[in-house]
């Protein structure tokens, strides 16, 4: 609870409530770790991001799949 003195203060000079923070923007950065490069090309060390690396790869290079 508030002591006598911070009362007296409150009363007397009222109290200041501060100014809510703006957002920050982050429509600039990535938001997810899936999107950043090491995690697509499995640079990370982790299996499951190469494995799925591996698969992008061999999709890509299918001739169904290439740009005419």
């Amino acid at each position: 609870m508030a002591s006598e003195n911070e009362i007296q203060y409150a009363i007397m000079n009222g109290i200041n409530f501060g100014k809510a923070k703006e957002p920050k923007d982050d429509s600039d950065k990535v938001k997810t770790k899936a999107r950043k490069k090491s995690y697509q090309t499995g640079s990370h060390k982790s299996g499951a991001a190469k494995h799925k690396a591996e698969i992008r790869a061999r999709v890509k290079s299918r001739s169904s799949q290439k740009k005419k």
